[in-house]
């Protein structure tokens, strides 16, 4: 080394040496990402967890807006997303009469503590099935109403051995233009792909907003902000842990609405009946058909009934009149037809139990309809169906 290459104890690179350095730091990047691109290790990274491990499991499935009050997240890797729930942490035990809930954010328990939601209270009722197996139920519900999403969580919950899946569900999560809108979906088109070869269905997939096979999205800038939701989601296992927290609930919040609008369109239908073939009731029948031996229970959730304004017109802000009739009448039509494990608990729930939406229930009539659940439950596996 001469004098001109250090000044003041410090080294000067030349030019020329620094521009080497460079390119050996872009083609080890490249390379790197080269072997990213063609192992694609996203799927594999979603099934490492210290859920169940370091951490308990969640008891629902992962899902916020505001993760510093939360300690959960919205992500889009089902892997990582089953990995955290208390549904991997082990086998399934001899003694255990499996029940799994899919279903929208009714069942996930939006407003509710996670031993507030349907599920839990039917743990809490300690029920013994007819062959003396104990009933566990979990939670695989998650929030945005579309028959699809919860298909794709069917196809996922056999994996788990159930004995019986409880698939609470209404109207709005059956207009075709709803079926590919959560998030979720959009952002895992193979996994569309895989269920339409599964099911036969055929779906729109033109909205999707990606392919899993863009190259784009499986380097490593592309998959940054899902390798930092994996990252984020094991951080926030600590406070998981620590505080039984899993979603912020407010103390004050908009409640649903009891005076209604003047109008009487359902997702552009009007009156006098639906048009079945706008509305996607075949995903039903391809769940149950799915499931194969494991039993489907379909249930018509509860519904807030107004008696406000216009009441008359609508039941609430979701549903005119004439549509949630008709929809009722075409769901007893295909449960004589197709001979479906069904129940309609539409009206059960007193309209004073519900919270900020026309689904959404207080913890009183969250256990109210898991009792009328354990009941439907004993008698179908009973032979009472």
């Amino acid at each position: 080394m001469n004098e001109s290459d250090v000044n003041d104890g410090k080294v000067n690179r030349s030019p020329g040496k620094t521009a080497k350095i460079a390119v050996k730091a872009l083609v080890v990047f490249t390379l790197i990402n080269l072997i990213f691109v063609f192992f694609y290790p996203l799927p594999a990274l979603g099934k490492i967890s210290a859920y169940n491990l370091v951490f308990p499991g969640r008891k629902r499935l992962p899902y916020g807006d505001n993760p510093s009050k939360s300690y959960n997240l919205s992500l889009f890797n089902l892997d990582a997303m089953f990995a955290s729930h208390e549904i991997s942490d082990s086998q399934k035990p001899d003694d255990e009469f499996r029940v799994i809930l899919i279903g929208d954010s009714a069942t996930w328990g939006f407003l509710l503590q996670p031993d507030e939601t349907v599920s839990e209270y039917l743990n809490q009722q300690n029920i013994r099935m007819p062959d003396g197996k104990h009933l566990r139920a979990y939670n695989l519900g998650y929030p945005v109403m579309s028959l699809t999403k919860d298909l794709l969580f069917l196809q996922r919950a056999l994996e788990y051995e159930p004995d019986l899946i409880v698939w609470p569900m209404t109207l709005e999560s059956f207009p075709e233009d709803k079926q590919l809108y959560p998030p979720l979906l959009q952002k895992n088109p193979q996994a569309i792909e895989d269920l339409a070869d599964l099911t036969g269905l055929e779906f729109e997939t033109s909205s999707l907003e990606t392919d899993f096979t863009d190259l784009l999205e499986r380097t490593i800038p592309g998959s940054r902000r899902s390798l930092a939701d994996l990252i984020r989601l094991q951080i926030y296992g600590v406070m998981w842990a620590a505080t039984g927290i899993d979603q912020e609930i407010p103390e004050a919040f908009d409640p649903r609405l009891e005076d209604l609008p003047d109008d009487n369109r359902f997702h552009d239908q009007i009156p006098p009946e639906l048009d079945e073939d706008r509305l996607a009731f075949e995903v039903i029948n391809a769940g149950i058909k799915l499931a194969g031996d494991t039993p489907v229970m379909i249930v018509n959730e509860p519904v807030f009934i107004s008696s406000g304004a216009n009441s008359d017109i609508r039941y609430n802000f979701y549903y005119p009149r004439w549509a949630f009739d008709s929809f009722r009448e075409k769901m007893n039509e295909l449960n004589k037809r197709n001979n479906w494990i069904y129940r309609d608990y539409w009206d059960t729930i007193d309209p004073s139990e519900f919270t900020n939406s026309a689904i959404h229930m207080t913890p009183g009539g969250t256990e109210e309809f898991a009792s009328l659940i354990a009941r439907a439950i004993l008698e179908t596996i009973s032979g009472g169906e």
